[in-house]
């Protein structure tokens, strides 16, 4: 019972200080990008890639990277990690079978 009290209290402590959790990611990319007011938009990230001949499902942030799941322009459907100042292609993967890998 103890242990849960100090456990509430420095979970109200740490919220109200303004102190907040890492963003969960999966663990296949991170970046350090600095903060998103430096960021490319994920529209732009979409835009270049349809000019690339890629179809778009789904885009969102994770582990600091613009995470795309769509289709290569070969018919691929993959999940595809992008650099979110620079747009630069970091990891392609599909069910787990890394297709490309930034060196």
């Amino acid at each position: 019972m103890k242990n849960s009290l100090i456990i509430a209290a420095t979970a109200a402590a740490l919220a109200t200080t303004g102190v907040s959790a890492p963003a969960l990611a999966t663990g296949k990319m991170t970046c350090e990008a600095g903060p998103q007011s430096g960021w490319k938009t994920q529209a732009e990230l979409k835009a270049s890639l349809v000019k690339q001949g890629w179809t778009v499902k789904k885009s969102k942030v994770d582990g600091g990277c613009y995470e795309v799941y769509g289709t290569t322009p070969e018919g691929d459907r993959v999940e595809a990690y992008f650099h979110p100042v620079s747009l630069e292609k970091l990891l392609v993967s599909q069910r787990g079978k890394i297709l490309f890998q930034k060196k």
